[in-house]
């Protein structure tokens, strides 16, 4: 079944593509806490002196009847707010600080990401943020924008960096969740897309989003999904992968028929070479396999592969095992 599922899983392209830097690479990108403003001492008791008659008074060598310096801690209040004492966190809270500092940490950045990878849409999304604050926030996203594919969790721990230093912006959440899809976090990865579509209104994350129900068990959930009204008015590649997940929902709950007349009623024909119309043949022809209907597989698996010009599926291997499968006329 898990296997099946990634088959069946929607391509990062297919969303908004704002978390991507030039060149077309995916980004990723996390959270930022703002700044304390605690800190400061608390009010000393007692009020402000008034008058020469609150001043302290002078002893006969001229000077104040202070404790001297070097004397008893407690008489100097050593331990005042705001002072430095000898109090340690426990031991079992320096672990928890220890994990959320190597969070906010994040990966090693490569010294030649500077952030200016960005692209100008993303980049854009940044400048409200303090200069040096943004521009750590940038490397951060361009970073994982660079691994993704190759290594999405360290992509996704560079998205998490970011989210730790601004995780008001859209474009830093819905990095986040485009990070935690490719590296298999599915919880995280539904939970910071909502985030995004909260923030910016952006439909584009729900073909990823059902895709996330579907990994977490939960089919019924992306097919409500799949029925959203703003799927109708999605750009033919967002439709092609809604299409992809709402018919892997329906394999998920042993409706194959189901799963086969919605991919049916997508452009299977369509005269495009792109990567949408790729996967939706593929899809196809998994799903005819899957339904016991070899021969129109295998027609449709040569179909795939002979629009398939980048290699994107193994259709080509499944074809050939297939017609090894297949009875000889």
């Amino acid at each position: 079944m898990a296997e099946e599922r990634r088959n069946q899983r929607p391509s990062r392209d297919g969303a908004r593509g704002t978390g991507r830097p030039a060149g077309g690479r995916p980004t990723a990108g996390g959270s930022g806490a703002g700044k304390s403003s605690g800190g400061r001492p608390a009010a000393r008791s007692g009020g402000k002196p008034t008058g020469k008659d609150s001043r302290p008074t002078r002893s006969g060598d001229g000077r104040d009847d202070r404790p001297a310096r070097g004397g008893d801690r407690s008489a100097r209040g050593g331990d005042r707010p705001g002072r430095k004492s000898d109090w340690k966190r426990p031991v079992d809270k320096q672990a928890d600080r220890t994990a959320d500092q190597a969070i906010y940490d994040g990966p090693e950045l490569p010294e030649d990401i500077t952030g200016r990878e960005l692209d100008r849409a993303i980049a854009a999304q940044l400048k409200g943020l303090p200069e040096k604050l943004a521009a750590r926030v940038a490397r951060h996203l361009a970073a994982a924008g660079m691994v993704i594919d190759e290594d999405p969790e360290t992509a996704y721990r560079h998205t998490l960096a970011a989210r730790a230093r601004a995780p008001r912006l859209a474009v830093v959440r819905e990095a986040v969740g485009e990070a935690a899809y490719a590296s298999a976090h599915y919880a995280e990865a539904l939970a910071e897309l909502r985030a995004a579509k909260r923030m910016n209104g952006v439909t584009a994350y729900l073909p990823m989003m059902a895709d996330c129900h579907r990994a977490l068990g939960q089919p019924e959930q992306a097919l409500k999904l799949a029925k959203s009204p703003s799927v109708a008015n999605f750009a033919p590649e967002a439709k092609a992968e809604m299409t992809i997940v709402e018919a892997g929902a329906r394999r998920d709950m042993g409706q194959l028929d189901a799963a086969l007349r919605t991919l049916e009623m997508a452009p299977l024909q369509s005269k495009s070479r792109g990567a949408w119309v790729v996967r939706l043949r593929y899809a196809y022809a998994d799903t005819l396999e899957a339904a016991g209907r070899d021969t129109d597989a295998l027609m449709w698996f040569h179909r795939t592969n002979g629009i398939d010009g980048d290699q994107l599926t193994d259709a080509s291997a499944r074809a050939e095992a297939l017609e090894k499968r297949l009875p000889k006329d």
